[in-house]
Order: C-alpha cells, then sequence, then structure tokens
C-alpha cells in the first residue's frame, strides 16, 4: 500500500515542479525612454564667443497614477472608458517621472549644445534657464497610438519673466508592449524638440504655442 501511495505522488510532484518552473520562466521587460541615437548637437551661433548655456529641469509633475515603474496602458478595445492595466512584466527601468525627467535633460541638452545640471547642480551665482514641465494626458493604446500632452515653463534663475509653453501629439504605434515602448519613446522625444526649440522665447524670439 505504501508503495503504491509513494507511486501516485511522484507524478503529482513532478507536475508541481514543472509548474513551479514554468511560473519562474515569466521574465520582467525594462524599458528606457531615452532615446538609442544621440540627437547632434546643435551649438549657438555665438559659441565660440559666448558662454555655456546651462540647463536645469525640475522634477516632471504628472498625475499620481504614473509615478511608477510599471507601464499603464489601455487596452485598445476599451474605448474612452476609465479602465486601465498596470503591467507588473513590463517596467520602465526606473519610475516613469524619473525616467521622462532624464530623457528630456539629456534630450534638450543635446539639442542646444547645452550643459545640463540636472543633477550634479548648479553652483552658487550662475545663472541657468530653470525648465518645469507638467504632462496632463498620457494615454498608451495598445496596438493605436500614444495621445499626450504636456505644458512647460521656462524662466532663467536670475530672474525675468517667465515663458509658458504647450504640446497637445498623438504617436501611432504597432501591436505589442515594444512597439507601445518605442512610442512612448518618440514622444518624449518630439518633447525635447518642442522645449529645446522654445528657449530662444527668453531673449524675446517668437516661438509657436508659446506665450510670455
Amino acid at each position: 500500500m505504501k508503495t503504491q501511495r509513494s507511486r501516485l505522488a511522484a507524478p503529482a510532484l513532478l507536475a508541481a515542479l514543472l509548474l513551479a518552473a514554468g511560473c519562474g520562466s515569466t521574465r520582467t521587460q525594462f524599458y528606457s525612454l531615452a532615446g538609442t541615437a544621440t540627437p547632434p548637437t546643435v551649438p549657438p551661433a555665438s559659441a565660440s564667443r559666448a558662454a555655456p548655456t546651462f540647463i536645469e529641469l525640475a522634477p516632471v509633475a504628472m498625475p499620481e497614477r504614473f509615478m511608477r515603474p510599471q507601464l499603464v496602458v489601455r487596452q485598445k478595445d476599451a474605448g474612452a472608458g476609465p479602465q486601465v492595466a498596470i503591467l507588473e512584466q513590463s517596467r520602465w527601468s526606473s519610475s516613469f517621472e524619473n525616467e521622462l525627467r532624464d530623457a528630456l535633460a539629456s534630450g534638450i541638452a543635446a539639442r542646444l549644445g547645452a550643459v545640463d545640471l540636472t543633477k550634479s547642480g548648479r553652483q552658487r551665482g550662475q545663472t541657468a534657464i530653470r525648465i518645469g514641465v507638467q504632462m496632463g494626458q498620457f494615454d498608451a493604446i495598445e496596438g493605436r497610438r500614444v495621445d499626450a500632452a504636456f505644458t512647460w515653463t521656462l524662466r532663467r534663475t536670475d530672474d525675468g519673466p517667465a515663458v509658458g509653453c504647450a504640446l497637445s501629439l498623438s504617436e501611432p504605434v504597432g501591436a505589442g508592449i515594444d512597439a507601445l515602448a518605442e512610442g512612448a519613446q518618440r514622444v518624449a522625444s518630439r518633447l525635447a524638440d518642442a522645449i529645446a526649440a522654445s528657449v530662444p522665447s527668453l531673449q524675446g524670439q517668437a516661438v509657436a504655442n508659446c506665450r510670455a
């Protein structure tokens, strides 16, 4: 009787081990908002004569539901309903607000040929352009698009008038979470383009979608 029970227990134990191995095989995928290619550095025309430009990006303000490492997405058949999915196995390499801030700071600095003080900090008396970004919308819809809306302000740290800007955009994406993450990366790149292009407005130059 004991031998028979042992024989019956062996397949059950094997099945449990296989199930556990299968559960453990699910791998977490990590994504970054930073582009794989470095944008061309375009120094100001008077770079040989003028002091370098310094930028300082404040923490990005966004709704609390996005302040996590997991991707927050909408299913393509969910419509405009309130349902979202938080993907435990698909994550940014850090929390989303930090990912976006890092991608923007490095991207804007590269586009302007500027020095990024976001992490190193600003020395006493050093004048910089302080950038504050607020994310109002970020709807990532599987297999369709990423819809996003941002506002930002620019102000020199030695005072002076602030400039306010706004951007709404939609980036089409293919099927799968990889395509969705790549679409989000393109959104961050286009936002960096727009912010960098708005910096001359601090010198009184006209910039689309910006207001003093």
